[in-house]
């Protein structure tokens, strides 16, 4: 089995989190592992899914940077599989830059994206950013309405008493709008405010609020708590006026 990557000294904070790097091109996985590295994670690596799978039923990673296009089974597949055995962040990366990619990615639960080529320093700060919203939130009180119950310190959220699995970005959405009731949202404040980014594809919103839609929503197809707002985003209506 192949060593972690050991940091180089930076990053010292990060040093606890672990983070599988899946990717058949072996020069993207050792810039992205050395990249890592030295910025205090500690980095597993995989080129196919079933060694993905394998490396993470070893080693529970705190995050997983998943490429989309993988020999034998591709990423999306390999996302499902994992998140089967409990939630973990992914940030996925395609080579293309095709919407249907990225929605695809994100239909299945991605925290994130990034289209190649890209900047390795702008993925570690994804890392980091996703790393950072995953851990709980110790000095929030425990929210509820409408029937929904969220305990950000436990990372859990419930409906009518019966569990919801939801992805991170999923939880911070919800936490969110039970934090802004009757408040009306941007694509653009969601953005910045949940995801923490000032840019962004805003279609990673859009399709993030029809996953918390379906979870949360008695009938997904006519949203009475989170609603449109036309011209402007979203409103959470404990009501469901």
């Amino acid at each position: 089995m192949q060593q972690p990557y050991e940091p180089l000294g930076a990053g010292t904070g990060n040093r606890s989190a672990r983070v599988l790097v899946v990717d058949d091109d072996p020069t993207v996985a050792e810039v992205v592992t050395g990249y890592l590295g030295r910025a205090g994670y500690l980095v597993d690596r995989a080129d196919d899914g079933p060694t993905a799978l394998a490396r993470a039923g070893e080693h529970r990673p705190d995050l997983v940077v998943l490429d989309l296009m993988l020999p034998g089974m591709d990423g999306l597949e390999v996302c499902r599989r994992m998140r089967a055995h409990g939630p973990v962040p992914v940030i996925m990366l395609t080579a293309r830059g095709d919407e249907d990619d990225r929605i695809l990615g994100l239909e299945v639960g991605a925290d994130d994206y990034v289209t190649k080529p890209f900047s390795p320093r702008e993925l570690v700060l994804r890392v980091e950013s996703v790393l950072r919203r995953s851990r709980p939130d110790t000095g929030t009180r425990p929210l509820g309405a409408a029937g929904l119950a969220l305990d950000p310190t436990a990372r859990r959220a419930a409906k009518h008493g019966a569990e919801l699995a939801l992805t991170l970005r999923e939880f911070d959405l919800l936490s969110f709008f039970l934090r802004h009731p009757g408040q009306a949202f941007s694509r653009e404040d969601l953005m910045r405010e949940v995801w923490g980014w000032d840019f962004g594809d805003l279609s990673t919103v859009t399709v993030h609020v029809r996953r918390l839609r379906g979870k949360v929503e008695d009938d997904p197809a006519r949203p009475r708590l989170i609603q449109t707002v036309w011209g402007v985003g979203y409103r959470f209506e404990p009501g469901g006026e």
